[in-house]
């Protein structure tokens, strides 16, 4: 069973999340058949982790983690490889992969050019 990640940051403030959950409930509307769950790097649960081992307890073999970031900075070029890499070795049976951050694709970038063209 493929299932999905949606990888942010976290803060402190847990208003922070807001979009984030808005953006899961989206996801389980339009693509009911996959499950879909939240983690964060930092400050907010679940962690990356919980949210394999919730997937993985609920069938799911094949994880794609999304990094809802703007850009491949130290946190994704340095720290997700190594969570991601020690999900692996506690699930080998499970297929992890993961995309680029969502601000790397040309669609998200055009989608924020046309919110600001909306804005003028």
């Amino acid at each position: 069973m493929k299932s999905l990640i949606l990888f942010g940051h976290g803060a402190r403030d847990s208003r922070w999340r807001e979009p984030f959950d808005r953006l899961a409930s989206l996801w389980k509307v339009q693509h009911p058949d996959v499950r879909v769950e939240l983690a964060f790097l930092e400050m907010m649960q679940p962690s990356l982790a919980e949210a394999i081992t919730s997937l993985v307890n609920s069938g799911a073999t094949d994880i794609v983690v999304v990094p809802v970031f703007f850009g491949q900075g130290g946190h994704l070029r340095n720290d997700f490889p190594v969570l991601l890499e020690s999900c692996q070795r506690e699930f080998p049976t499970v297929h992890l992969s993961a995309t680029p951050a969502v601000g790397e694709d040309a669609a998200v970038l055009q989608a924020i050019v046309d919110f600001a063209t909306k804005a003028l």
